[in-house]
C-alpha cells in the first residue's frame, strides 16, 4: 500500500497515528505531494479524483480518499479496536468534531496563502475561527468524559486538530479558557504516535 502524503496535514497525521497505534507504519509506502486547492499533482489527482489528500492507494482495490474512510479501514485492517461498537456513535461525532476543526483551520491558511492580498476577507477568516472556537468549546464542556476514555479514534482526530492549531494558529491561543482541554492534550501528545508524527 501507498499513502500520498504531506506531513503538514492534519487529515495526513489521522492516518499517520492511527498507523503508529496500529503497527502498520511498515507496511505503508509513503508518497510524498506538495498540493493546494488551485495546485494538484497528477499523482494526487489519481488516487482522489478531487485531488485532496490524503488518500491510500491499495494493492487489492481502488484507492481510498477521506480521512475518516482510510482510518476504518486501516483500523479494521489492523485489528486495532479503535471504533468500538458500544460507543460507535460517539465517536464518530467525535471524529467528525475534530475533522471540523481541521477543515476551517486549514481554510483560514489557505485563505492567505493562496488568495492575493487584495483579495483576503477577514470576515471569511474569523466566520472560520468562530467555527473553530465554537467545537473547542463543545470539546471542553461535552467530550471530557469521551476524550479520558480508553485510547479511540475519537481522542486521536482531536489531539492532531489542536497540533494542527498549535502548528499554524498558535496566535489565537485555543487553550484560554479551556483548562480541562489544554490539561488532556498534554499528557495525549506524549504518547509515541503524536511524537513520530508532529507536523513539519
Amino acid at each position: 500500500m501507498k499513502l500520498v502524503y504531506a506531513s503538514a496535514s492534519p487529515f495526513v497525521r489521522k492516518v499517520m497515528a492511527l498507523m503508529y497505534e496500529t503497527g502498520q507504519v511498515d507496511q505503508v509506502e509513503l508518497m510524498p505531494v506538495m498540493t493546494t486547492p488551485v495546485s494538484t499533482p497528477p499523482e494526487v489527482r489519481a488516487a482522489n479524483p478531487m485531488g485532496k489528500i490524503p488518500a491510500l492507494i491499495r494493492d487489492d482495490g481502488p484507492a481510498l480518499y477521506d480521512s475518516r474512510v482510510i482510518c476504518r479501514y486501516l483500523d479494521d485492517r489492523g485489528k486495532g479496536g479503535l471504533y468500538p461498537d458500544d460507543t460507535l456513535w460517539e465517536i464518530l461525532t467525535l471524529e467528525a468534531t475534530a475533522d471540523g476543526i481541521m477543515d476551517a483551520a486549514v481554510l483560514m491558511v489557505y485563505e492567505r496563502r493562496v488568495r492575493p492580498d487584495h483579495l483576503v476577507s477577514e470576515d471569511w477568516v474569523e466566520a472560520q475561527w468562530g467555527k473553530v472556537s465554537g467545537a473547542l468549546d463543545a470539546l471542553e464542556t461535552r467530550w471530557m468524559d469521551s476524550l479520558n476514555g480508553p485510547l479511540n479514534m475519537g481522542q486521536i482526530a482531536v489531539a492532531c486538530a489542536l497540533g494542527y492549531l498549535d502548528f499554524r494558529h498558535d496566535a489565537r491561543n485555543w487553550r484560554a479558557g479551556r483548562g480541562a482541554l489544554d490539561d488532556w492534550y498534554a499528557v495525549f501528545s506524549e504518547r509515541e504516535s503524536m511524537k513520530a508524527t508532529a507536523p513539519a
